[in-house]
């Protein structure tokens, strides 16, 4: 053999069940370390047929925590957000065709939370299975693109919402806003989908299975070969994702709140009701974004960060794994978080409900009480 050849070799190494490892690669790169974790891998050098095996750091990955939290977190997610996120839908489709622009927004935002939380009994079978991935590689990139096109899909709806509400509380008199009415607000949200799947699109590239400790797994962000091509996507989907649209929602926060604090005779652009509406919206969607997307965002910027610093100690690079991994179950608490913004910014849904709980309350009285006599 002429020339300098490099190939992997996959070793033979038992790992342990709580235990993974990563490889770094010498001045090309390094074997990042993924979910679920990358097996033990190195390089083997062919120069002049002699091999010899280059000297591979190992860090080890303690992450059984995930196997408890994650299955946790998503049952909770699943069994609280498929029934809040179907009524969502079956409410909203009952008022057409005299949907507002805000319920069509709503409509579509329930919509994309209801995908996703029906994709999380496979989650939660593989967590609970210590990352075993039965359901095939198609699955594995549906479920992976689930995950993020419901995530962002709800950043940029809500930012939607925020904005018509921006709009209808500091420019109450502007017409150029209500010009397409209902029509615009479906364009507005196709144009979402369609963004949204182009910023997700990359994830059925990198997505994928592979083999781990004899068992088949789902990588969540990308194969171990292709973990320094994620990178760049990676930070990319991060900034255009979430960044802007969390800058666009933060400028319309601060905005209202400056013209909502004013006194009450200041206020003559927006009702008291109107105001109250606006007010209990602005808190929904932070506590949306505090709980779900910014912590999320935040833990994956510094991982994918640390991962590309070959100097960075294991110590370090299992922290902002076990940090990052922490966080993103409760990316997904936006698909529960999501309908309580419908129930507080509709007055007629507060009113059903209450009238709901009510009868329900007065049947169970009537039936303890005919049991009693």
């Amino acid at each position: 053999m002429t020339g300098a050849t490099m190939f992997h070799v996959p070793t033979a190494t038992p790992l342990s069940a709580e235990s993974s490892f990563l490889g770094l690669l010498p001045s090309s790169g390094f074997h990042m370390g993924l979910d679920p974790e990358p097996s033990e891998s190195g390089l083997v050098s062919v120069l002049g047929g002699n091999v010899s095996r280059m000297s591979v750091p190992k860090c080890t990955y303690k992450e059984d925590f995930k196997r408890i939290l994650l299955p946790a977190v998503y049952s909770i997610v699943f069994l609280i957000g498929l029934p809040l996120n179907s009524a969502v839908i079956l409410k909203i489709w009952r008022l057409r065709p005299n949907l507002s622009r805000n319920n069509i927004y709503m409509l579509n935002l329930a919509t994309a939370d209801l995908l996703y939380v029906m994709s999380l009994p496979l989650l939660i079978y593989n967590y609970a299975s210590h990352d075993y991935w039965p359901f095939g590689e198609l699955t594995c990139k549906l479920v992976r693109f689930q995950f993020y096109s419901n995530m962002h899909g709800s950043i940029f709806f809500l930012t939607c919402i925020s904005l018509q509400r921006y709009v209808g509380i500091c420019h109450p008199f502007a017409s150029w806003h209500k010009q397409g009415g209902r029509r615009l607000a479906w364009i507005l949200c196709g144009s979402v989908w369609l963004v949204v799947a182009t910023l997700c699109a990359p994830t059925f590239h990198f997505a994928g299975t592979g083999i781990q400790r004899n068992r088949t797994v789902c990588y969540d962000m990308s194969r171990p070969d292709r973990s320094l091509d994620y990178y760049p996507y990676g930070m990319a989907l991060t900034c255009l994702g979430f960044v802007l649209p969390f800058l666009a929602v933060t400028a319309c926060y601060c905005r209202m709140a400056r013209l909502l604090c004013r006194p009450a005779a200041c206020r003559s652009a927006a009702s008291d009701e109107k105001r109250d509406k606006a007010v209990r919206m602005i808190v929904v969607v932070v506590v949306v974004f505090a709980v779900s997307f910014l912590p999320f965002h935040l833990t994956k910027t510094l991982y994918l960060l640390v991962r590309t610093m070959p100097s960075a100690p294991c110590a370090t690079r299992n922290l902002f794994s076990v940090v990052y991994k922490c966080t993103r179950p409760f990316a997904s608490m936006n698909s529960v978080l999501d309908p309580i913004l419908f129930y507080f910014t509709q007055p007629q849904y507060r009113r059903s409900t209450r009238r709901f709980v009510l009868r329900v309350t007065t049947l169970k009285d009537k039936v303890s009480l005919s049991t009693k006599v």
